[in-house]
């Protein structure tokens, strides 16, 4: 797989200063039941890496001490995780918001078959990934029958309150191009995607997120492959909005690895960004439960133009929309 990283660190990209960190990103391990083309981790089945039960812990130390409303909790597929289920109860009991960011076909493998239930009984709001409602678009992208087992947990998530109009249960949808290409407008493709989804399949959701696609790790290789790169890193600066960088993830949020180590955002850690514009290296959790990060300056490369440009683009969707 081709790196882009070389390509990305050099930037005119504007600087950004934090501000008050409202959520934790964890990232669980790498391992993951698909190997989608998009995927800025490169997860896999046969990866291993994994957050230890101390990292863990630690997770809820952070988030007692800086008082931290939302943990997100990402992968690989994040389930897969060992002290998955544990974390979310923890964190659930001391009052936080707490976001799991689900593949869907992860509700059918075996051994998760009670996890929509256990998801519906913490009440963690879900963002799932359907990148289209059409089985070929998805299939392309995310690997044969993918489509089906997104529509079976979907269905499953439906049957326990998910996404049910005036419901308390959250299910977000996450769509990103199938190229390199910007996303289009994400209200409209909202309505789109809930008409299609309830017409064809009786699917119900609540909000639809539109995300670019990130020039790194397998969808940046995929460019450098096909001479796409460069045409598509001009796209990203000449959408730009300098709007946007009043809301892009990195002022609110932290992003950690599945070995306790932290970064300004998730694409920052796939890079192995270090945290801050000036950091003598990598930062560890355990050295920020007494450190307040307002006002510092968030690292910065080209990949950031993915989320100022156009309508924008965050873990929580369209900036502008």
């Amino acid at each position: 797989m081709r790196d882009t990283f070389p390509l990305l660190v050099k930037t005119d990209f504007p600087t950004v200063y934090r501000a008050r960190i409202d959520t934790l990103q964890a990232n669980l391990g790498y391992r993951c039941n698909q190997s989608c083309t998009h995927c800025h981790v490169a997860a896999s089945p046969q990866r291993t890496e994994e957050m230890s039960g101390e990292t863990v812990d630690l997770l809820l130390r952070y988030l007692t001490l800086r008082r931290v409303a939302t943990l997100d909790l990402t992968g690989g597929a994040p389930e897969l995780n060992p002290h998955f289920r544990h974390l979310v109860v923890r964190a659930r009991s001391q009052g936080v918001h707490v976001i799991d960011r689900c593949n869907l076909t992860i509700l059918n493998e075996p051994g998760q078959t009670d996890l929509a239930a256990f998801l519906a009984d913490q009440q963690v709001e879900i963002t799932a990934s359907l990148p289209c409602y059409l089985e070929e678009n998805v299939d392309q992208q995310r690997g044969k029958g993918v489509f089906e087992s997104s529509l079976a947990g979907l269905r499953q998530l439906n049957t326990h309150g998910y996404g049910q109009p005036g419901g308390n249960l959250m299910l977000n949808l996450v769509y990103n191009p199938l190229g390199p290409s910007l996303p289009p407008d994400q209200v409209g493709l909202e309505a789109a995607y809930q008409q299609e989804l309830a017409t064809r399949y009786g699917i119900v959701f609540n909000h639809l997120f539109a995300l670019a696609n990130m020039p790194i790790q397998r969808f940046g290789s995929q460019l450098l492959s096909k001479g796409q790169f460069a045409p598509y890193m001009d796209l990203l600066k000449a959408a730009h909005r300098n709007e946007n960088l009043d809301a892009v993830m990195c002022r609110n949020l932290i992003s950690v690895d599945w070995r306790g180590y932290v970064y300004d955002c998730d694409f920052n850690q796939m890079l192995k960004l270090p945290l801050g514009a000036n950091g003598p290296g990598h930062t560890h959790l355990a050295d920020l439960l007494d450190r307040d990060l307002t006002g510092a300056q968030v690292r910065v490369a080209d990949h950031c133009y993915g989320c100022t440009a156009g309508q924008g683009s965050s873990c929580g969707g369209a900036l502008a929309a």
